[in-house]
């Protein structure tokens, strides 16, 4: 069952007690990246494989994503800067031990490409934090088989 969530602000990617950032390159420009993380929400269980389901709700205010194991988000959308950021607060979840959770894409030109820097600031139970640490090396694994996942898929559009 959903739980309520700490609604905390764009500040909170600063001053989590738990941040993890990674960042990657693509090929396309900040601008097609962000219509691909904030426009085609519905298309990112193609390149994010760890999402099996996401919506826009509340006419691209929101997302309700569902995550491989059963986890469930619904979110709202704190940050909508094209070609430069795209940023969401994780309002109510299944997962346990979360209390608080934001998500933030930067995008960054890098030659004709893109940097894309994620990062993943949450707050949570002693247990939950801890065992956020420990799976640090996994979520990287995941967040750059995505960002390679998605290069494919805008380098295949772009064909």
């Amino acid at each position: 069952m959903a739980r309520r969530l700490r609604s905390v602000g764009l500040d909170f990617v600063e001053s989590a007690p738990l941040r993890l950032v990674f960042a990657a390159e693509v090929s396309a420009p900040p601008d097609v990246v962000y219509r691909a993380l904030a426009d085609d929400v519905e298309g990112w269980p193609s390149w994010f494989t760890s999402v099996t389901a996401a919506l826009p709700l509340d006419g691209g205010a929101g997302r309700e994503v569902r995550l491989r194991g059963g986890i469930t988000f619904r979110e709202t959308i704190v940050a909508t800067d094209p070609g430069e950021r795209y940023a969401y607060r994780i309002d109510q979840s299944n997962a346990p031990g979360l209390q608080a959770l934001l998500e933030e894409w930067r995008l960054t030109p890098a030659g004709t490409g893109t940097r894309v820097q994620w990062t993943f600031a949450a707050d949570g139970s002693a247990l939950f934090r801890f065992t956020l640490r420990r799976a640090r090396g996994a979520v990287g694994r995941s967040f750059r088989d995505a960002v390679r996942n998605l290069d494919r898929r805008l380098s295949a559009a772009a064909a």
